[in-house]
């Protein structure tokens, strides 16, 4: 039994941590905002019972997530989270340790992010009990698909019949009302046209006309939402990826992005998670430029832990198609952390596409432009959004990645270098400070899939296959094949990051960049106790390169954490280290 002053401490504690979401709640929708939605708010979270263990809430170097579908491995034997929980604990193990399922719940359209109802699972991909079941294994991270929601939600479906309160869910505007200042991330309609009882209605539609965007004026939706997200947690969420939280807040006349009270729900949600289950992990998904991005950081303690790195991809794109890091590496050593509790979620590929607006300002217009091309030449396509001014401009590269990397000059380059080109890049994205994330067709060295695009019409569906189980098997356990290369080449790496637990590749150790070559990408890990650091050089070009390194710079014992295609020796006073074509060596030094 814990002693009556502890019992009094924590009560205390608890008090001040409701008082603070309370606070935040009332900044939202000012002082005179009713009692009634403050006592919502604390039922809430009085409400909220956790069911699984609580896990640590320290990240190091073994931390790492898988993105991917519920469906993402089928068999014809288990529904697919199921196939893909058996795939996992055999064949993947504790290389990763958490997964992201992507929206696994009933949807309309656009593979998942149309969510019909956000308390089922998807019969077609299991039950709640199969994403518990994961759960137990692997920390799960689920996408909170909360600025928008199906038009064929029941919550959508009363607001057309007229039934209270949903008749203040959803966001109705005059289309005479001038709305040029907001900002259009694709090259559709803002406002869409529906039938509703009180008659013809327009309604705020960012993403789709199947997607309709809530209403947070109304605080009965973010105390809705924020009751769906607890439920998740009670169900095993470790991790919130929050899709498109950028657009969550409109007020006319603003561009209806990166508003105050976007921020002040996301720091929201922290307080709440950090009040009743602090081990919770927020991640921002905002496909903006750099600055922006960053901004979901807060002042470190008080917004996200993570935001996606949206400048990586292009970054490093551009790295291998100019064989030359340099401009990667320039903009490695500008990366700031406002606390040693924030971190970046490092990925190259998603079921998205590769988003160039971050890499505006970073890359010049000339070579995004080449990028852009070259996507094209290499079998993918570039997506469009609408400027204010009504011109349009390329914002995403739709290819899967591993074919992003090619170069279309040649054309019947061997299974081997294509392995050895992308594992490079998933080097360079794995030793970065940061938290990995690991696309699932990423790490099965899947190539793009045009017959899906054909068939959908979609885009972005050419890095959305799935995979039959027992195909899948064969391939990476069949010696030589691409995606038996690429799979065990990546398993190798995430094993030499985290077995051990390699304190200098904990998020929050330090890093130096080091430019010895502009076809070398050279980071120093540097544990946080100075007893260990992590010298991680990735070749980014076809040629073979010697690199001497100075022994008296570095002095100890060196020790090879991983290597492909380079070597490693002593030649009196300096380091001589070798790369073949896309070489990768990772050397530990401990004290």
């Amino acid at each position: 039994m814990q002693p009556e002053s502890s019992i009094l401490g924590y009560e205390r504690w608890l008090i001040l941590a409701y008082e603070k979401v309370l606070q935040i709640f009332e900044a939202i929708y000012g002082a005179n905002l009713h009692k009634n939605y403050l006592n919502k708010i604390i039922d809430v979270l009085d409400n909220f019972s956790p069911t699984m263990p609580q896990p640590s809430t320290r990240l190091d170097s073994r931390d790492s997530l898988l993105i991917t579908y519920g469906d993402a491995i089928q068999s014809e034997e288990t529904p697919p989270i199921q196939t893909l929980h058996r795939f996992l604990s055999t064949e993947v193990k504790d290389a990763i340790s958490a997964v992201h399922l992507l929206p696994f719940f009933p949807y309309s359209s656009d593979d998942g992010f149309s969510v019909v109802e956000y308390t089922q699972v998807n019969p077609d991909l299991g039950d709640w009990s199969d994403i518990v079941a994961l759960g137990k294994d692997y920390d799960l991270a689920i996408d909170a698909v909360i600025n928008h929601i199906s038009v064929e939600s029941i919550w959508f479906q009363r607001f057309l019949a007229g039934d209270k309160p949903f008749t203040d869910y959803f966001i109705t505007i005059d289309p005479s009302e001038d709305l040029r200042e907001v900002f259009r991330p694709r090259d559709l309609p803002l406002l869409t046209l529906f039938e509703t009882q009180s008659g013809q209605k327009y309604v705020w539609t960012t993403f789709s006309e199947d997607q309709v965007d809530l209403n947070y004026h109304n605080p009965e939706v973010l105390i809705e939402v924020i009751r769906i997200l607890l439920m998740f947690v009670e169900r095993g969420a470790r991790y919130f990826r929050m899709d498109a939280i950028a657009y969550l807040w409109k007020d006319i006349g603003t561009s209806c992005i990166h508003l105050d009270n976007t921020h002040r729900v996301v720091q929201l949600l922290r307080a709440i998670f950090d009040a009743v289950a602090p081990y919770v992990q927020i991640i921002t998904e905002t496909n903006v430029p750099h600055e922006e991005n960053v901004s979901y950081f807060g002042d470190g303690t008080n917004e996200a832990q993570m935001v996606y790195n949206f400048s990586l991809p292009p970054l490093v794109l551009n790295a291998f198609h100019h064989q030359n890091a340099s401009i990667l590496s320039r903009w490695a050593k500008t990366l700031k952390f406002p606390s040693d509790k924030t971190h970046f979620f490092n990925f190259t590929a998603s079921h998205d596409g590769i988003g160039i607006t971050p890499a505006k300002g970073l890359i010049p217009d000339e070579d995004i432009q080449e990028m852009c091309e070259q996507i094209e030449a290499l079998g993918g396509f570039v997506s469009y959004k609408i400027n204010p001014d009504g011109s349009r401009s390329a914002y995403e590269l739709n290819i899967n990645y591993l074919d992003a990397l090619g170069d279309p000059n040649f054309p019947d380059e061997d299974d081997g270098l294509i392995a050895d080109r992308f594992l490079a890049s998933q080097a360079i994205m794995l030793a970065l400070k940061g938290v990995p994330g690991i696309y699932y067709h990423s790490l099965l060295g899947s190539r793009s899939w045009r017959e899906g695009v054909k068939h959908t019409g979609r885009k972005r569906t050419i890095n959305r296959e799935k995979l039959n189980y027992q195909d899948l098997l064969d391939e990476v356990h069949k010696g030589g094949t691409l995606r038996s290369k690429v799979f065990n080449g990546y398993l190798d790496l995430l094993k030499a990051r985290g077995e051990g637990a390699i304190e200098a590749f904990d998020p929050a150790a330090g890093q130096e960049i080091i430019e010895y070559d502009d076809r070398l990408f050279c980071i120093m890990r540097n544990a946080l106790s100075g007893t260990q650091c992590v010298l991680c050089v990735m070749n980014v070009s076809r040629d073979g390169l010697v690199l001497d390194l100075d022994h008296d710079l570095y002095p100890g014992l060196w020790e090879i954490l991983y290597t492909h295609n380079s070597d490693l020796k002593l030649a009196g006073d300096v380091l001589q280290i070798t790369f073949a074509p896309y070489g990768v060596i990772w050397l530990l030094n401990q004290t």
